[in-house]
């Protein structure tokens, strides 16, 4: 990974409705993270940065590159192991009921069969797009009850981004449901670029608006600014946070196979303890 160089840019707004900004993010190369704590739950903003603090310790200690995906299941389960003691701690003091929650993205290098590539992970429905030969795309798939419903063909996508139900969630971090993460892998020349963000992005602009902005803008400080400003112009909803970040310098050119490669990360995480 020694080779590899990393540009990159993030911001972050607390919108125009909420009154405390729960997302918060990291950039530590070659770890980055955008986790969008839960507004439904009880201190979204403390759990949030329990999941960034895991990843800065990981990213402070190093990790071993052809471990990515445990490496990435084990810094997870921590951060929820933190979460349920916060909550426990809350609780105690007399919050009944108390549960904080939060979505996670997150974007590491990892070895795999002596080529540099990207692991990428996510838990919920904070976003992960990548910008390819000009074309935006996402690559993450949203962890809620409306993408649901667009896979079993009983609403379009369309319908999704207007759904009263668009906001519920069906994994994150928090709480007594499902915390496993859906892995992919990319080769570094399958991503020019990578934008992870929180739903206050993609549920406020489109798209065609996100791949505007990235596609026309060099620098990934601009374009993170100008994603950013956008959601909030956009009118503001909810907070938003987006980390962009450049691959310098191509190692591998073999084309991306999305279902291949989650397939055989999911075998081998499925054989964790």
């Amino acid at each position: 990974m020694s080779g590899v160089e990393l540009h990159h840019g993030a911001a972050t707004d607390v919108g125009r409705v909420r009154e405390i900004n729960e997302d918060s993010f990291l950039v530590a190369p070659p770890i980055f993270v955008v986790a969008d704590g839960m507004g439904g739950h009880d201190r979204g903003d403390v759990a949030s940065r329990i999941v960034v603090e895991e990843f800065a310790r990981l990213a402070d200690t190093g990790y071993d590159p052809e471990r990515g995906p445990e490496v990435v299941a084990e810094t997870l389960r921590e951060a929820q192991h933190r979460i349920g003691v916060y909550d426990d701690e809350q609780r105690a003091a007399g919050a009944r009921d108390f549960a904080a929650g939060t979505t996670a993205v997150v974007a590491l290098l990892i070895e795999q069969s002596t080529e540099t590539k990207w692991l990428l992970a996510n838990l919920g429905d904070s976003r992960i797009y990548r910008v390819h030969n000009g074309a935006l795309e996402q690559v993450s798939v949203d962890h809620s009850v409306v993408q649901e419903l667009v896979e079993a063909g009983v609403i379009t996508p369309d319908d999704a981004a207007v759904h009263p139900e668009r906001h519920i969630i069906t994994r994150a971090l928090g709480g007594r449901g499902s915390v496993e993460a859906d892995y992919f892998v990319l080769p570094l020349s399958g991503a020019e670029r990578l934008l992870l963000c929180s739903d206050g992005v993609s549920g406020m602009i489109g798209d065609g608006r996100i791949a505007e902005i990235l596609t026309s803008t060099s620098d990934p400080r601009d374009a993170a600014d100008r994603v950013v400003a956008a959601a909030v112009a956009a009118g503001g909803r909810d907070n938003a946070t987006a980390v962009v970040v450049d691959v310098v310098g191509l190692a591998d050119e073999r084309p991306y196979d999305s279902h291949a490669q989650r397939e055989s990360l999911e075998q081998k995480l499925g054989a964790l303890p």
